[in-house]
């Protein structure tokens, strides 16, 4: 994910709760802000115990959501969405070829067979076409940007992921397939829904721990003046 904006008070008690959670369950090694190995995508906080190449070692992602516009947000269902941007485009791509039968006039004439022209819609007015092309980019959007929650599963980002949300923001039916969730009362954290645990390599697990050391020395290295 990209840069964020200003975070919310409410945010970074829960990154501050979760790490403190972390610690608490033998995940001593911990840091906010944590890019995640294999993906572009930003953990709010992440989390390993020590000695990580034993057995018995385990990581933990948590993603911190003090709203549900910001949880429905990255809980798109990734199979759904892709139909739907596929069904998008099939109509959009159909209206355009309509639209170039139509209205040869906005042929660019580039080349010196009309059928391999391009089209000029810039300046096309047309209700339906621009309502269509505003929900395929809404649609990819999400699919690219909002399927967060199935990748990190299937990515294997850490042994556990866990939901970190005030009480009652979501249902544990809504918690999505393979998370945990873990909600704030009365600032300590509890243990709503179980996790599931992922299989992670050792060198998987070093991984996740290099980029929480690169994000705790980002953290407390002293900033140019």
């Amino acid at each position: 994910m990209g840069k964020r904006g200003a975070e919310s008070a409410a945010h970074a008690d829960l990154k501050r709760l979760a790490l403190e959670w972390a610690r608490m369950h033998r995940l001593l090694l911990g840091a906010q802000e944590v890019r995640l190995p294999r993906s572009h995508y930003r953990a709010d906080a992440a989390a390993a115990t020590p000695r990580v190449l034993t057995e018995n070692a385990v990581t933990a992602v948590f993603e911190c959501k003090v709203s549900r516009a910001d949880f429905l947000r990255d809980s798109a269902a990734e199979v759904e969405m892709g139909r739907t941007v596929a069904r998008l485009h099939d109509r959009l791509q159909a209206l355009r070829d309509l639209i170039a039968v139509h209205r040869p006039d906005l042929r660019r004439g580039e080349t010196l067979f009309p059928e391999f022209d391009a089209y000029d819609l810039r300046g096309l007015r047309h209700e339906t076409h621009d309502r269509l092309t505003a929900q395929l980019r809404v649609a990819q959007h999400k699919l690219h940007e909002g399927t967060k929650f199935a990748r990190l599963v299937r990515w294997r980002a850490a042994s556990f992921l866990y939901l970190v949300t005030p009480a009652g923001l979501i249902a544990p039916a809504e918690v999505p397939e393979g998370w945990g969730l873990l909600e704030c009362t009365d600032d300590a954290l509890i243990v709503v829904q179980k996790p599931c645990l992922n299989s992670t390599t050792p060198a998987e697990r070093v991984a996740l721990l290099e980029r929480i050391a690169l994000a705790g020395n980002r953290i407390s290295s002293p900033q140019p003046t």
